[in-house]
C-alpha cells in the first residue's frame, strides 16, 4: 500500500494554483471586456478633449502673440487692459481673478471644514444622513442665482453696513462672499471625506491616553487628515479662479488694477463673457485676445492642480 501510494505523482500546490489562475485568464468574459473597453474609451476621450482644448488655445494665442501690434512683455507685466486703445497689460484682471477667488476661500475654508468636522466627529448617523445631502444642494443651485443673489441682497447688505460712497453697486467683495458660500459644499464633502478616511485606532488610541473629543480632532484627526484638506483646499480655489456667472454678474465690468474689494473690477472669465457676447470679427485682435486670457487661466488652475499634487505627497499619512 506504501509502496503503491510513493508511485503516484507529487503535485505541488503553488504549481495547482497557477494553472487554475492560467485557466480563468483563458476564460471568456465578454462583459468586463466590454467595461474594460469602455474605460479606455472614456480616459482616451478625457485625454484627447484635454488635447484639443490646448491646441486650439496654443493656436490661437500664438495668434495673437506673434500680433505686431501686441507686445509679449507688456501683456504679463502691464497693468492697463484695454483692447480697443492697443493696451493689454493682464494683471488688472489676474488681479481682480485672485482677489475674488482669496475672498471666496476665506469664506468657504472655514465654513467647510467646521461643517465637516461636525459631520464626521460630533453628528449622530440619522443627523448625517439628512444634513450632508441637504448642504450638497447648494451645489445644485444654478451660478446665474448666485449672481443675482450678490448683486440684489449681499451688495445692498454692504452697503448698509460701510456706506455707499465706500461700496460700489458692482464689487468684488459681493461676488467673492457669495462665490465662498457657493463653494462650501465641494470643501465640506471632500474635507468630510478626507476625516472619516483617518482610521479609527487614532482616534481611540487619543481617548485612551484621556483625551477629549475636540482634543483628538484638532490633535490627531485633523493632522492625519491634512493632505485630503489640503487637496480641498485648492479644489475650491480652482473653482473660484473658474467662476463665470457670479463675477459676471456682481463684479463688474470696469478692467482697473485695485486692490479695494468694495470697487468694481473685472475678472479674467467675466471679461471673456463680457467680450465673447459682442460682435467680434473672426481673426480680429480682440478675438484671438480673449484666447491668450483662457491660456493665461488654463496655467493658472494647472500651476494650482500641481502644486495640490505636491502637497498631498508631501502630507499624506499612510496607515496599515
Amino acid at each position: 500500500m506504501t509502496q503503491a501510494l510513493s508511485s503516484l505523482p507529487v503535485t505541488d500546490p503553488q504549481d495547482r494554483h497557477v494553472d487554475w489562475a492560467a485557466r480563468l485568464r483563458r476564460k471568456p468574459r465578454p462583459v468586463e471586456t466590454v467595461v474594460q473597453g469602455l474605460l479606455f474609451l472614456c480616459g482616451a476621450i478625457s485625454i484627447l478633449t484635454t488635447l484639443g482644448i490646448l491646441l486650439v488655445l496654443g493656436n490661437e494665442s500664438l495668434a495673437f502673440f506673434t500680433d505686431p501690434e501686441v507686445n509679449v512683455f507688456e501683456f504679463f507685466t502691464g497693468t492697463h487692459w484695454q483692447p480697443q486703445t492697443g493696451d493689454f497689460g493682464v494683471w488688472p484682471l489676474v488681479n481682480a481673478t485672485l482677489m475674488t477667488s482669496a475672498i471666496a476661500m476665506v469664506v468657504a475654508m472655514p465654513l467647510g471644514i467646521f461643517a465637516a468636522i461636525y459631520l464626521s466627529e460630533y453628528a449622530a448617523p440619522r443627523a448625517k444622513a439628512i444634513l450632508k445631502p441637504t448642504l450638497e444642494i447648494l451645489a445644485g443651485i444654478p451660478t446665474v442665482v448666485f449672481g443675482f443673489f450678490a448683486l440684489t441682497f449681499i451688495t445692498p447688505l454692504l452697503r448698509s453696513i460701510f456706506g455707499e460712497d465706500t461700496v460700489q453697486i458692482y464689487n468684488n467683495a459681493s461676488a467673492g462672499l457669495v462665490m465662498g458660500l457657493m463653494i462650501v459644499p465641494l470643501i465640506a464633502s471632500m474635507s468630510e471625506d478626507a476625516l472619516s478616511a483617518v482610521p479609527r485606532t487614532l482616534r481611540e488610541g487619543a481617548y485612551g491616553l484621556g483625551a477629549t473629543k475636540l482634543e483628538t480632532t484638532v490633535q490627531v484627526v485633523l493632522p492625519a487628515a491634512l493632505s485630503g484638506l489640503v487637496a480641498a483646499f485648492i479644489i475650491g480655489v480652482s473653482r473660484a479662479v473658474g467662476e463665470t456667472m457670479i463675477v459676471a454678474i456682481a463684479a463688474g465690468a470696469t478692467s482697473q488694477l485695485t486692490f479695494n474689494p468694495f470697487e468694481a473690477a473685472e475678472t479674467i472669465t467675466g471679461h471673456i463673457a463680457r467680450i465673447s457676447g459682442g460682435d467680434l470679427s473672426y481673426g480680429s485682435l480682440d478675438y484671438t485676445s480673449l484666447f491668450a486670457l483662457a491660456l493665461t487661466l488654463f496655467v493658472i488652475t494647472l500651476g494650482l492642480n500641481l502644486v495640490s499634487r505636491w502637497l498631498v505627497n508631501r502630507f499624506r499619512e499612510q496607515y496599515d
